[in-house]
């Protein structure tokens, strides 16, 4: 692990490192300035001139590198990267509670929990750290970009752990909501039982043969017409469990561009948003004890046919 960093947040992101190799087997050294490195490591290798020049790159004491310095084995460089533009996410992220500890938020769809690819201003992280002047917020768990619902954050480094811990163990209660077509031949509720595995690189996760590894209980809310509105509520936490284990009952989410089938990802398109929302989370506070129970008042829309 890197050492705490020398530099501010800036736009709420921590700064980025990089650490110089070791030296090779022979004790040779890889390069012979810390300018080389720099050239050869990072991908904008263009910039990397400039950037000394302005004084970006700096030590673990805050101290600019000028790059001229001789190249030092195992030493970390720290910058903040640039940024590519974003498109704005148009909605705003209703806070249902602050702690000491916690702050608890109703995301929006097409909102990524962290910063990820093309998403990292336009994140619930980012966002709220700089609207709310909280630094060390970090997400206890996370959500899927294009699911809204009850997200829970911790406000202070020193407590992350806990509630870390506290959601990897499962000891959570969590239930989903979600708009998907109705089968009346199907008998509810329904259990949803498969083994769930995602390649890297792969936008889709995969129902394989082998032991199971994700359960769904799936029960009927409401009908209108051909759609129904559905309670989910998970036993596993797989990546894109709800949405898959659904499609493959025949019962895909509306709004899904990726089940059944991908479609094309316009990011400045918020016309149609995927039919799914963390309801309701229900957990014991790992520090104080305290009965957490936190919904979202956020209603679905119902297809127009």
């Amino acid at each position: 692990m890197p050492p705490r960093s020398p530099l501010p947040q800036r736009h709420g992101l921590d700064a980025a490192w990089v650490r110089t190799p070791d030296p090779l087997p022979d004790g040779s050294l890889q390069h012979g300035t810390m300018r080389e490195f720099l050239l050869a490591r990072l991908p904008a290798a263009a910039e990397v001139p400039r950037r000394l020049e302005a004084g970006e790159f700096v030590d673990d004491a805050g101290r600019a590198w000028t790059g001229d310095e001789d190249y030092r084995p195992r030493t970390f460089v720290w910058f903040h990267r640039e940024l590519a533009p974003e498109t704005p996410v148009p909605f705003p992220i209703p806070v249902l509670d602050r702690t000491e500890n916690l702050l608890v938020v109703d995301k929006p769809p097409f909102m990524a929990t962290t910063p990820r690819g093309l998403h990292v201003r336009e994140t619930a992280l980012i966002r709220l750290r700089v609207e709310l002047d909280l630094p060390e917020l970090a997400p206890a768990h996370r959500l899927d970009r294009l699911t809204a619902g009850v997200l829970v954050l911790t406000t202070r480094r020193e407590v992350r752990g806990a509630y870390a811990k506290a959601f990897q163990s499962r000891r959570m209660s969590k239930t989903y909501e979600a708009i998907a077509p109705h089968d009346a031949s199907l008998t509810f509720p329904l259990r949803l039982v498969g083994r769930i595995e995602k390649r890297v690189g792969t936008l889709q996760a995969s129902l394989v043969p082998g032991e199971p590894n994700a359960e769904t209980l799936v029960e009927v809310l409401e009908v209108r017409g051909g759609y129904a509105r559905y309670r989910l509520t998970p036993v596993t936490g797989k990546t894109h469990q709800l949405r898959l284990q659904m499609s493959d009952a025949g019962l895909p989410l509306v709004g899904d561009p990726l089940y059944p089938h991908v479609l094309p990802d316009d990011p400045a398109d918020f016309s149609e948003p995927l039919r799914l929302v963390a309801r309701r989370l229900r957990f014991t506070d790992p520090l104080d004890g305290a009965e957490r129970d936190y919904a979202s008042p956020r209603e679905l829309e119902w297809p127009t046919a």
